[in-house]
């Protein structure tokens, strides 16, 4: 078996654990995409598939918890991928093996954001009490999602008047980067996936992060039918959700200034539109 699975020192397993992996059984291992806090690879078996994540960045969440609260949002049928156990490699890097739950999605409809918004609704709905002793983390809203603001003061002067505006409350549990790129797709089947920024949060910017990447890496047209789709189905304003857009439309710029996130030919032009189109954000903002 490779060193990368052998030198874990596991620290929670679940039941059948043991059983994953046989003793002299050939045992694959894949790098797949991988984000900007971890880096990912599918371990491949003759019964199965699995997904083993290593927090090697900056980012150092404690994954304890997001264990613990995979199995048991796993076990109350949110579309979660199953969590197999967690522990610590050689580098004394946090590490997670789930199970492997499809492909990324590559094109939507409305019956899909119809699907999306249902799973997103159904998290933000799911009842902290029933985590018993799992302490979910509540961050303070700027330092957590603006990083670094300080350095970025033309971001800084719209927000804080945006997030006194907005009135953030933060109640309920968020997975705090819902987008196309975090839900797989299995025949017909979806699971959300990297829960490293879960958190106690405003569903309102859950929902707008969701909304404003659908905008600029799919199509206006999309994000406008999943944005209906929330009004419908909430007691959200247009005029609330428009501000918590321009919040996250802020934090997009925000991270492309300190990052350089993916771009499509038409990106910087699609911001530069809703820049424009939203009545609390400032069309002059320097992207880069």
């Amino acid at each position: 078996m490779n060193d990368l699975i052998i030198n874990i020192s596991w620290k929670e397993t679940c039941c059948d654990f043991q059983s994953l992996f046989g003793q002299g059984e050939t045992t694959n291992i894949t790098p797949l995409e991988s984000g900007l806090e971890a880096d990912v690879f599918m371990i491949s078996t003759l019964k199965s598939k699995y997904v083993l994540k290593i927090w090697c960045r900056d980012s150092k969440p404690d994954i304890s918890v997001q264990y613990k609260l995979l199995e048991s949002m796993y076990n109350q049928g949110i579309p979660v991928s199953k969590p197999f156990g967690w522990g610590m490699d050689v580098n004394n890097n946090q590490v997670l093996l789930t199970s492997f739950d499809g492909t990324s999605i590559q094109k939507v409809n409305k019956l899909k954001l119809t699907k999306f918004a249902n799973i997103l609704t159904e998290v933000h709905k799911f009842k902290l009490d029933k985590l018993g002793s799992i302490t979910i983390p509540r961050y303070d809203f700027v330092d957590y999602f603006f990083s670094g603001i300080d350095e970025q003061l033309d971001i800084k002067e719209l927000l804080i008047q945006l997030v006194e505006d907005s009135k953030i409350v933060q109640n309920c549990l968020i997975h705090g980067d819902y987008n196309l790129r975090n839900i797989l797709e299995s025949e017909d089947k979806y699971t959300i996936i990297d829960w490293t920024n879960i958190q106690v949060g405003d569903p309102r910017f859950d929902i707008a992060w969701s909304m404003i990447i659908i905008r600029i890496y799919v199509s206006e047209k999309y994000s406008l039918i999943y944005r209906s789709i929330f009004l419908t189905k909430n007691n959200y304003t247009e005029d609330e959700l428009e501000r918590f857009e321009a919040l996250a439309c802020l934090r997009w710029i925000h991270l492309n200034r300190i990052s350089n996130l993916p771009k499509l030919h038409n990106t910087i032009s699609t911001v530069r539109a809703i820049l424009k189109k939203n009545k609390y954000l400032n069309d002059g903002l320097n992207l880069m």
